[in-house]
């Protein structure tokens, strides 16, 4: 691999050191080039640094690339690293690219750069000292205190900006400056010249916006109001005195939604779920639940918004999961449809249509595509080596053999990788092959398979992709990943498989054959709507008049981004083609990955049993949503963001507002006499609010979400500056004064509500109900704030949102997640006392559980013969039917039934 950097570049730094820490676990060449030097082909601007890597790829984020060269070193992410990391990018960097500018470029001096960034240094020095490590993440040096040292360097390495009584900071800044790696990672940049090597790189940056007071901390104090116009106030004003009569009329529902000519089309997608599992949060957050809050913000704001979305049920994967279960490949998708359907509800999602790609319409679609692909020339033949099984007479797609891996030795690797090295495999390599049907060893021979023939369409895709992304919101990963396949140039793709389970192939010759999942896959999306409407070209087949919005984790992206475009390209038939592509990063679990064999992590249909309501996992889900970077469930996280912003900060504001008006004036929302103070609030509320709206606009749903809590802050500060509850009981202009900052409060409760929707659509709609919100302003989402609960609204009865999480409930949780829970899609082991009265009082469990239960007994039973018939080792039995029995108890328990006592033989 290639790192290019170049010399007085800043983002060099962390990276050069970085790469040193690395020496000797990878080869890297370190080329030195001008700061104006193009080295990515596909930037149109100059920038370093940049890894380039054997693969061709670029890596040029200085965090990603040093995250890569640490990960090269065996080092494993954890949470906390991921939160620095964040904290740098959003709040150090700017406030020290401030700092940097006026030091260097205006040339000030002392205080003037110090006030800059004193606050980050304050709050780096009190998490060193109050964790008491000498690293930021630990014991150990991380990740994080490599990027946050390369970020510092330039201004600390002067001690008059190293505050002494920083201790801690200062202690950690000289461990680290003393080390090899960073020395000569700051004589490469720098050039003993100091801070004064960075001028040519800062004098051709922008003049940084003032950053004193800017918030390391989400504390309300630290919160700063923007500089307000007085045009801005007036405009504020003017929206607000409007009221409801603003509002317009709202959209005449459709069904079925179809597009409507002058209006806005919104045509939104999320990824298909594969049948054959259980979906865990990283699932949930990388496609249905962020398409979820956009669709619900495109019907606040009125546009006709169609949201789609189904399982994907053909293929290999459905196949083998029918193998294990012994059922049939129909009876899985039907088993797992429901599983994923009842997931969804229970998460809220709002669905138009949630279908399958089981269908006949799947069919005639899929084959009309491929027929006039086939027309055009864009579909050919070739010949493929592949091992068949002659007892079944079938040739074996890659996950129906099992052999040696040829690299490792392992003897259970599958036809596509192995799971020990984690080598990707062509299934002839095998070493001792066996077809896991019936056992035997299957032979290789030559088979026809169809190609796509991506090459010849890859002009077309340009072009369009040409005239796609400028002015487009594709995610900044999705945008790489399709121009990086570009760039290595597109292959042919093979669009056959050898399987029973799948769209047939209509051509002669390939009747034992079926469409490869991955060519079909994203027809599923076209399918699905014609099942839903049998006017489904006006949705799929009007590109002029439909916005599409695709969701889905960033290992999706070719698939929508060109396989489809391609194939859709080449049928000539006026398709509908993605507008917009939002792709997620990953989302992993506390310090590792989701594993259902493991047991470890949060998966969909165990999240309602932990007593956590539906809506606080939407929010914390979206609050910590992997959009630049992977991100991480942490449940000391959870915990805090539920007792801190919404306990603290939204529940207590709301619930204040709502009560002022029960407590102190009858429930009804009392006059309201604007100061210019209250002016500026509305303002500022605005101001925020359209803030949101640009946010969402371009699917940005992280940030968006801080919109909301930001005004519920300023709320929350409006309310103690102003102590309505002492003024009631003074003068009749005190009490007039509460009665104003009460009417305002509960108007922005108001408006919380409906900004809330998307995210936490049962929080939203109790809140509305509790302050009895006027219908229309609940379903319509302006970009001013207006007045809804006008003096003498009557509101409801108010209670809490919010139950606030304990540790100790949270640690038990953690250990229940942490691989302690069954395998399968649930934790069934009741907690029995000796007496059986007591587990005669369990109550039944939901009938998946028990479905699922019945299924492993039935398996677990068909084992025991198995073993019995081969006479295996009485031992090795002995240890079965004991698993038998606990699962039969455990199903018993389920039901709600007393388990058997065991049945033995009798004594004589």
């Amino acid at each position: 691999m290639r790192l290019f950097v170049s010399e007085g570049v800043p983002g060099c730094l962390p990276v050069l050191a970085a790469a040193g820490r690395a020496r000797g676990r990878a080869e890297v060449l370190i080329s030195t080039v001008g700061p104006e030097d193009c080295v990515v082909p596909f930037l149109t601007r100059p920038k370093v640094p940049v890894l380039q890597l054997d693969s061709g790829n670029y890596l040029f984020s200085t965090s990603a690339i040093c995250r890569y060269f640490f990960l090269l070193s065996g080092w494993e992410q954890d949470d906390l690293t991921n939160q620095w990391l964040e904290w740098e990018a959003t709040e150090l960097q700017p406030a020290l690219s401030a700092a940097l500018y006026y030091l260097v470029v205006q040339g000030k001096k002392g205080e003037d750069v110090l006030g800059s960034v004193r606050r980050a240094l304050t709050h780096i020095d009190h998490s060193l000292s109050r964790q008491n490590c000498p690293f930021l993440a630990g014991e150990t040096e991380s990740l994080a205190d490599i990027v946050l040292w390369g970020a510092l360097y330039p201004l600390l390495q002067d001690p008059a900006y190293l505050p002494e009584e920083l201790s801690a900071l200062h202690s950690w800044f000289q461990t680290l400056s003393t080390q090899e790696p960073c020395q000569r990672a700051a004589e490469t940049v720098l050039k003993q010249q100091g801070v004064l090597a960075l001028r040519p790189y800062l004098q051709k940056q922008p003049q940084p916006s003032p950053t004193e007071g800017r918030a390391v901390t989400n504390e309300p104090e630290e919160e700063e109001l923007a500089t307000l116009s007085e045009e801005e106030i007036a405009m504020a004003v003017t929206a607000w005195e409007k009221g409801l009569e603003s509002l317009p009329p709202l959209r005449p529902q459709q069904n079925p939604v179809l597009p409507v000519a002058g209006e806005r089309n919104v045509l939104i997608t999320s990824a298909l779920p594969y049948v054959n599992n259980v979906p865990h949060l990283g699932n949930i957050i990388g496609c249905v639940l962020s398409a979820d809050v956009f669709a619900r913000y495109s019907r606040l704001r009125q546009w006709n918004t169609l949201y789609l979305c189904g399982t994907d049920e053909y293929g290999t994967a459905t196949e083998t999961k029918a193998l294990e279960e012994g059922l049939t490949p129909q009876e899985i998708c039907d088993k797992y449809h429901i599983i994923h359907a009842d997931i969804y509800r229970w998460f809220n999602i709002s669905f138009d249509i949630f279908g399958r790609t089981t269908t006949p319409q799947q069919t005639k679609i899929t084959q009309d595509i491929f027929q006039q692909l086939l027309k055009r020339g864009f579909v050919w033949q070739d010949t493929v080596e592949q091992l068949r099984c002659e007892h079944c007479a079938r040739f074996l797609a890659d996950r129906f053999v099992e052999g040696m891996c040829p690299f490792c030795g392992y003897e259970e690797a599958r036809g596509d990788q192995c799971d020990k090295c984690g080598k990707l495999i062509n299934a002839v390599e095998l070493k001792k092959p066996q077809c896991k049907v019936c056992r035997s060893c299957p032979v290789v021979q030559s088979t026809q398979h169809l190609f796509l023939d991506l090459p010849k369409l890859e002009k077309r895709l340009e072009e369009w992709l040409g005239r796609t992304l400028p002015g487009s919101d594709w995610t900044p990963n999705a945008q790489f990943i399709t121009r990086s396949w570009l760039r290595d140039g597109l292959k042919p793709r093979c669009i056959t498989r050898d399987l029973k389970w799948g769209t047939p192939v209509p051509l002669e010759g390939f009747e034992d054959k079926v469409f490869y999942v991955w060519f079909d896959a994203t027809i599923g999306y076209l399918s699905i709507t014609a099942n839903y409407t049998d006017q489904w070209e006006r949705w799929w087949k009007n590109p002029e008049q439909v916005d599409l919005y695709q969701f889905m984790a960033k290992d999706n992206v070719p698939f929508h981004s060109l396989v489809f475009p391609c194939s859709a390209l080449g049928a000539e038939d006026n398709y509908t083609l993605v507008s917009h592509l939002i792709a997620t990063e990953y989302l992993n679990y506390e310090d590792g990955k989701f594993s259902k064999s493991r047991g470890v992590g949060v998966f969909g249909d165990m999240a309602q049993d932990t007593g956590i309501p539906a809506d606080i996992w939407r929010f914390y889900l979206l609050y910590i949503r992997p959009e630049g970077q992977d991100s991480a469930f942490s449940w000391t996280d959870l915990l805090l963001k539920n007792n801190s912003e919404l306990l603290n900060n939204l529940g207590n504001f709301i619930n204040r507002a709502g009560m002022f008006v029960s407590k102190f004036f009858g429930g009804y929302v009392p006059e309201m006499v604007l100061t210019p103070d209250d002016q500026r609030l509305l303002a500022h509320v605005t101001l925020e609010l359209q803030h949101y709206h640009q946010l969402l606009e371009k699917v940005r749903i992280r940030d968006a979400l801080r919109s909301i809590l930001t005004i519920s802050r300023h709320g929350n500060q409006y309310i103690q500056v102003n102590e309505p509850w002492k003024r009631i009981k003074g003068s009749e202009a005190d009490r007039q004064r509460a009665g104003t900052v009460t009417g305002l409060a509960v108007n922005i409760a108001a408006l919380l509500s409906v900004m809330l929707q998307p995210y936490m659509p049962t929080v939203s709609a109790t809140i509305q109900a509790q302050l009895q919100l006027p219908p229309p302003a609940c379903s319509i989402l302006l970009t001013n704030f207006l007045c809804t609960l006008p003096a003498g609204h009557q509101i409801g009865t108010v209670s809490p949102l919010f139950q606030k999480l304990e540790n100790d409930q949270i640690e038990s949780l953690r250990q229940r997640f942490g691989g302690g829970q069954l395998e399968e899609t649930f934790d069934l082991k009741a907690k029995t006392s000796l007496k059986p009265a007591v587990v005669e009082t369990v109550t039944t469990a939901r009938p998946q559980q028990i479905q699922a239960l019945m299924d492993e007994v039935t398996k677990q039973g068909n084992f025991v013969r198995e073993l019995k018939a081969q006479k295996a080792d009485k031992n090795e039995v002995a240890a079965e039917v004991a698993k038998l029995l606990d699962l039969k108890k455990q199903l018993a328990v389920a039901e709600g039934k007393p388990p058997e006592a065991p049945k033995g033989k009798k004594k004589k």
